[in-house]
């Protein structure tokens, strides 16, 4: 007979927690809606500060899980992290059969690397991982979770929020793939997402594959962009209709390819990938270069 884990006092304290959990989260974001909806959304340039000041530095348990630290308590007593990154590395491997894409990678670049849930799947296929991040002491968790996996080269590059095209200036030289998860739900507004789409097809090489996932706006209200920031409520900042996200990835200059919806998971819901492809003829430098 089967054992259902779920059963028994313990299961049934976590599924209360989590609806609570929920239903927090819900209060939270209506409260922070009527704001924006009495006029009272923050300006792009103050939600930017706001983020750096939060995601600058250590913060706790909270800011850990946030930043998907392996031994954060969401992730410390489950294999979770671990399957966030192979799942990722699955939707890839999917999408890059189903467009014929099978050369080396010389190059992957993560946006919002994190504590390396995913790079520790992506750099082994790599010869160099660079993982973009706010926080300096983020970078160094990732770089020791690569390492402890592959001899993969890390390269850790930081930057603050108010500038993200200072990654360009730090990369030298183009990408085979860019990689960007649970981050755009998080970025402060709808058009810096944009920003950072143009920042990842002058990254690209021509051919090559961006995978993108942001948080969609199912059209109800408690879904679209919130434009105020607050730290104890950090999803749903950023969201877009699925049909206006392909259609600005397709004025960055990407061709998209495919969408794989998730519509709840284990950390939240109402998840969209988007597999985008560069141009096989596009040089590095483009007119769509960041504003």
């Amino acid at each position: 007979m089967q054992t259902n884990h779920s059963d028994g006092p313990a299961g049934r304290a976590r599924s209360v927690l989590g609806r609570c959990k929920q239903v927090a989260r819900q209060t939270r974001e209506t409260g922070l809606r009527v704001l924006a909806g009495l006029g009272m959304s923050q300006s792009e340039s103050k939600i930017s500060a706001e983020s750096q000041q939060y995601w600058a530095q250590p913060g706790g348990q909270s800011w850990e899980s946030d930043s998907h630290w392996r031994a954060a308590p969401e992730f410390d007593s489950t294999d979770l992290w671990s399957r966030i990154g192979r799942k990722h590395l699955a939707l890839f491997d999917k999408g890059a059969r189903m467009v014929e894409f099978d050369r080396p990678l010389d190059r992957v670049v993560e946006w919002g690397c994190g504590g390396g849930a995913n790079a520790v799947h992506f750099a082994p296929r790599a010869k160099e991982f660079v993982g973009i991040d706010i926080s300096a002491q983020t970078l160094e968790e990732c770089a020791k979770q690569v390492a402890a996996v592959c001899d993969t080269t890390f390269r850790p590059v930081r930057i603050d929020v108010a500038e993200p095209d200072e990654a360009l200036r730090q990369i030298n030289g183009p990408c085979d793939v860019f990689l960007c998860f649970y981050v755009f739900e998080l970025l402060p507004t709808p058009e810096y997402g944009e920003l950072v789409l143009r920042i990842a097809h002058s990254l690209l090489a021509p051919g090559g594959l961006a995978l993108i996932q942001v948080k969609y706006n199912d059209g109800r209200w408690l879904t679209k962009p919130r434009r105020r920031f607050r730290s104890s409520a950090l999803a749903d900042l950023t969201t877009y209709p699925i049909p206006v996200f392909w259609t600005l990835a397709e004025g960055c200059g990407f061709t998209p390819e495919m969408i794989h919806l998730v519509p709840k998971n284990e950390l939240d819901e109402r998840y969209a990938y988007f597999l985008l492809r560069k141009g096989e003829t596009e040089g590095q430098e483009s007119s769509n270069h960041p504003r």
